[in-house]
């Protein structure tokens, strides 16, 4: 049986958000619980002109990635909802080649 990941392309992340409402609204977390939480990294200058800021959606130990929507042939609530479509779930066989083709500013989660 494949394993499966859950892979964030952080450079299509736009910091909106709406992984972490939607994984709160789906899993029921109360306030200061999140089931993935964005982590703003910068602002840092760059060169002279250009400054850089990222944002990194990261699962914390409450993601089971939406375990009860996979069973379901649904998308994890998370990728489902992002607005940047940042997020893939899938094989990690698949998901680590499209890391390699995609660059740096790529994760994977593993269950």
């Amino acid at each position: 049986m494949a394993k499966y990941g859950l892979m964030i392309d952080y450079e299509y992340c736009t910091g909106c958000h709406s992984c972490e409402v939607a994984c709160k609204n789906e899993k029921n977390l109360p306030i200061g619980k999140w089931g993935i939480k964005l982590t703003e990294v910068g602002p840092w200058k760059v060169d002279s002109e250009k400054w850089e800021w990222n944002y990194v959606p990261v699962p914390t130990n409450f993601c089971d990635v939406c375990e009860d929507r996979i069973k379901d042939g649904k998308k994890p609530s998370c990728v489902l909802h992002c607005l940047g479509q940042a997020m893939e779930y899938g094989p990690v066989e698949e998901l680590a080649k499209k890391m390699a083709e995609k660059g740096k500013k790529v994760v994977m989660f593993l269950p």
